[in-house]
């Protein structure tokens, strides 16, 4: 569960209540900020019981504005089913993207749609990052917590599943707090599946080389993972 907000001294981790409090982040007092949005049943029930082999997947830097329809080849690539529910989830995507662009001022964006079922990141850390944004459609979401001496925090929360998570990295323009960690919870061997966005932002294109650009005119078959 997520209280309205959980503080600690100088740094809070925000409970937006609207897409538009995500921009809490940029303030100097926010460590992280969660919009811990509920959603459609109808979504959920799908994504959940929805072949594996099936969710979509991909890692490429793109624009902002060329997400929608790179998801939607993606999808077409993995054989996500055609359906309102697909659409809403590719439609959900490149939200997340105009959003976390806009309050990062991005003009471009290194975007993972991960298919996990192992403890990927288990360990508590900080991303060598400005800021990610993190939502997990699928699964069990995000843990954070504040750690006094750079282990397991000591109380752990979980990000609702579909609700995007903003949090610093070690490369924000001011230090971050170094307390805040956050991973990837632990579910190896249960047989959960989780779908998990993670959106980076990119000011140049040249400084990411592992990389490769991506347009819609290209098709992301080799993104595939």
């Amino acid at each position: 569960m997520i209280a309205a907000e959980e503080t600690v001294p100088e740094t809070t981790i925000v409970a937006a209540q609207t897409p538009q409090e995500l921009s809490a982040i940029l303030r100097p007092d926010c460590a992280a900020a969660v919009w811990p949005r509920e959603p459609l049943t109808s979504f959920q029930s799908w994504i959940d019981t929805l072949d594996p082999a099936h969710l979509p997947k991909t890692r490429t830097m793109l624009r902002p504005g060329n997400v929608r329809d790179v998801a939607s080849h993606v999808c077409d690539l993995c054989g996500t089913p055609d359906c309102a529910e697909r659409t809403m989830l590719i439609d959900d995507v490149a939200a997340m993207a105009d959003i976390f662009a806009g309050v990062m001022d991005a003009p471009y964006l290194l975007m993972c749609l991960n298919v996990v079922t192992t403890n990927h990141c288990r360990k508590f850390h900080i991303d060598a990052v400005t800021a990610r944004l993190i939502c997990t459609y699928r699964g069990t979401g995000t843990q954070y917590g504040f750690s006094p001496d750079g282990g397991a925090p000591p109380q752990v929360f979980t990000a609702p599943t579909c609700a995007p998570v903003l949090l610093r990295g070690t490369l924000w323009p001011q230090n971050a707090d170094a307390r805040l960690l956050h991973r990837s919870p632990p579910i190896e061997g249960t047989g959960e599946t989780r779908l998990v966005l993670v959106l980076d932002p990119v000011a140049e294109p040249e400084d990411h080389p592992a990389w490769e650009f991506l347009t819609p005119a290209h098709s992301p078959r080799r993104f595939l993972h």
